[in-house]
């Protein structure tokens, strides 16, 4: 009874004129720039992190959720006409998608991405309302050594998730630790890492390096590259699936749920992770195996379900825990923090407007999205044939002004130009720039939770392997970490062998 009576007050915040139609502007916002490629809603949410700074906390969390999630959405329709994945995420919706489109099913493919999309997001977000009260009644329970040992194993996990070598990941995760420690010492009261610049008395600002590493890279890298789009010559077709396609999508749809609602609670997992995961098990499980790559409907179903599914469980760490999953959780918490809320388990009881408002907005949110993308597919195709060099100064522009608007600080302008071209150059090395943020989020948490931890222990590191909890963190931490770098160091060996 009590998870109703949460949900009714949920919705009656959700429903309220503000946050209705600041979860519509999110949608849409994230379905154009899920459709246009290489901005992502990292880069967008970075951009509009100002932006949020004079709302409401319940009324900006709201929008910016609908940004991540109505990205999802955006990117499986290019994808599936154009063959452009407008999201990581939507890339392997791109193989069997792009091909059922040149065979003349592009409706039926827009279609099941749809309804898949949002029956997962209904499930994932019953089960973050589920969950969500549950796992906060555990997190109470959490001493400070447990909470470093959590965090800890959070950014192992997203080094070892991310994309290309676990070593640049580890790399950028220390390097996101070490940015997160400029500033002054709370407890000292004594400069760290300053260099003698005044501006940076503060530390440096989460808003510069989010739209910096993104946005501004993203920009450069784009022009780096030049576009190249086609528009889909054939007609769209019937949006009706045929008896078999509907009999063959449901159970990959039910299949992509489950593997998206586990995978997306992972740090470092979120939709890539999880729409790739549903793939292989398609194709594994398909006794249609031969037709993926050729135009299966279980390749577009599972993985869109996948994916969606992951953009809403990985709130369920982040307003449960504090804990961000990946670099959208990231930015989220860089909102709570602006609107001066400190995520984690006292959320459920010091911010129930919030916790419970959003969640029945994720709800309402692929409602939305599920009305609003079938019909303006023709917009969404339309949209692409505007050139980037159009965009991209309006982007800078808004950018500049956004990062300025915060602090009237100049200097804030130069942070970000200054993490473009560090985010730009990150790229070409092929180091992740997500693991940094991730770091640099939860570099000054788990100080303070470490000072914490020793001052109570009295300055014995045991507490951390005397605590159960703390123990079986730090374990499967070391671990997943062992697991990934023994092939390669075992690699490694081999080859000097050989030699």
């Amino acid at each position: 009874m009590d998870l109703l009576a949460n949900l009714g007050h949920g919705f009656a915040v959700a429903l309220s004129f503000d946050n209705l139609l600041f979860a519509l502007i999110g949608a849409l916002i994230g379905t154009a720039i899920g459709v246009l490629p290489g901005i992502g809603p990292v880069a967008t949410i970075s951009l509009l992190l100002p932006i949020t700074f004079g709302q409401p906390a319940t009324t900006a969390i709201i929008m910016l959720a609908g940004i991540y999630y109505g990205a999802q959405y955006g990117g499986s329709t290019t994808a599936i006409l154009l063959n452009l994945p407008g999201e990581v995420s939507s890339v392997v919706t791109a193989i069997d998608g792009y091909q059922m489109a040149r065979n003349g099913r592009a409706g039926a493919a827009l279609t099941i991405a749809a309804c898949g999309s949002f029956f997962a997001g209904s499930v994932a977000t019953l089960l973050v309302a589920a969950s969500g009260p549950l796992l906060t009644s555990v997190a109470l329970s959490f001493g400070p050594a447990d909470y470093f040992s959590l965090m800890l194993l959070g950014l192992i996990i997203s080094a070892v998730l991310a994309q290309g070598s676990v070593l640049k990941s580890i790399s950028m995760v220390v390097l996101g630790v070490a940015l997160g420690l400029v500033g002054t010492d709370v407890q000292t009261g004594q400069q760290r890492f300053t260099f003698g610049v005044p501006e940076l008395s503060d530390g440096l600002g989460f808003v510069s390096i989010a739209m910096g590493m993104f946005g501004v890279a993203e920009i450069i890298l784009n022009l780096d590259n030049p576009e190249s789009r086609s528009v889909l010559s054939s007609k769209v077709g019937s949006l009706m699936l045929t008896r078999t396609e509907f009999r063959r999508a449901v159970p990959a749809v039910l299949r992509g749920t489950l593997v998206g609602s586990v995978l997306g609670i992972l740090p470092g997992g979120g939709a890539a992770l999880a729409a790739f995961g549903s793939y292989m098990m398609e194709r594994k499980l398909s006794r249609h195996g031969h037709e993926f790559g050729k135009g299966a409907i279980e390749g577009v179903a599972g993985p869109e379900s996948a994916n969606n599914a992951a953009a809403q469980t990985s709130f369920i760490p982040l307003l449960t825990l504090g804990i961000p999953a990946n670099a959208v959780m990231a930015l989220m918490v860089g909102a709570l923090i602006i609107q001066g809320i400190q995520p984690g388990p006292r959320m459920v009881e010091t911010q129930p407007d919030l916790f419970w408002g959003l969640i029945c907005s994720m709800w309402l949110g692929n409602l939305m999205l599920l009305v609003i993308n079938l019909p303006m597919i023709g917009m969404w195709v339309k949209l692409l044939q505007v050139p980037y060099k159009y965009l991209y100064p309006a982007i800078l522009v808004f950018c500049a002004i956004g990062v300025y608007s915060l602090n009237n600080s100049v200097f804030d302008v130069y942070q970000t130009l200054l993490f473009g071209i560090l985010g730009y150059i990150f790229s070409k090395l092929k180091m992740p720039p997500a693991p940094m943020l991730i770091g640099f989020v939860l570099g000054p948490m788990m100080e303070e939770h470490l000072r914490r931890a020793m001052l109570l222990s009295r300055g014995d590191p045991i507490v951390f392997v005397q605590r159960p909890i703390s123990a079986v963190l730090l374990a499967i931490g070391f671990l997943a970490l062992a697991a990934m770098l023994l092939p390669s160091l075992r690699k490694g060996k081999d080859e000097a062998i050989a030699e």
